[in-house]
């Protein structure tokens, strides 16, 4: 069996190897946040030719696709907007409410996305809404488990297994939002060139806006994949002591 643990000459102290996984996972969340806010900071100083602001093109894509139960609400904060299943609730945020800019726009088509994903009844979005009860259970609940067991020892393998299986749970919700917002973005984008709510070089831009913002999912689920292999290794470690 390979060693997880990498000396480096002091006298009871090591290197778990299982840490690089982690560091992997910070430098793509990080890298992706970068992209993202680098982007969307570029394209909020571009205003959109119809000088529509979020809110409006939100509520302007909502009427076209025969939406008319879905509230806009304006919330606080940067970057903070989502659509709301449960309520019917479209939240968009201080820097896109009322901002006419190419990426308030963008963002606000994509969230409008969701809305008709959920009136179309798509089925990723359906089953990321299911397992969103179970995703957040096991994201509470999943570490104290798994630390238990591996505290424990062999008489607490039982915990260390119901706590990656949860954890596995909340892999799976990181897994199931990659089509859920690529498929958003790709909606945006096909309503945005269109509907001529944005035209030539301002839909090129509203791409690269949706093409970062989707990376911050891609880092994301990364991030969570390197975490349940870095368990399965701890555990396997653990077993085989």
């Amino acid at each position: 069996m390979i060693s997880l643990y990498m000396g480096y000459g002091y006298p009871g102290f090591y290197f778990d190897r299982t840490y690089l996984l982690v560091l992997i996972g910070v430098f793509l969340s990080l890298g992706a946040s970068a992209m993202v806010r680098s982007a969307f900071s570029k394209y909020s100083g571009m205003p959109n030719g119809r000088r529509i602001t979020g809110a409006q093109a939100a509520g302007e894509i909502l009427r076209q696709a025969g939406i008319y139960d879905v509230r806009i609400e304006h919330i606080s904060g940067s970057l903070t907007d989502h659509y709301d299943p449960k309520n019917k609730v479209l939240r968009l945020s201080d820097t896109v409410y009322g901002s006419a800019s190419v990426a308030a726009v963008s963002v606000a088509a994509h969230e409008c996305g969701h809305a008709i994903q959920h009136q179309r009844g798509y089925v990723p979005l359906s089953l990321r809404t299911a397992i969103v009860p179970i995703a957040n259970f096991g994201s509470a609940i999943s570490w104290p488990l798994i630390l238990v067991g591996i505290i424990l020892g062999g008489a607490g393998n039982i915990f260390t297994t119901i706590g990656i299986i949860l954890f596995t749970a909340v892999v799976a919700f990181h897994i199931i939002t990659l089509p859920v917002e690529f498929n958003a973005s790709g909606r945006a984008l096909k309503i945005l060139k269109e509907s001529g709510m944005l035209y030539g070089d301002e839909n090129a831009a509203a791409a690269k806006v949706l093409r970062a913002a989707a990376m911050t999912y891609v880092a994301s689920a990364a991030t969570m994949i390197l975490q349940l292999l870095r368990l399965l290794l701890i555990t396997r470690r653990n077993n085989d002591r």
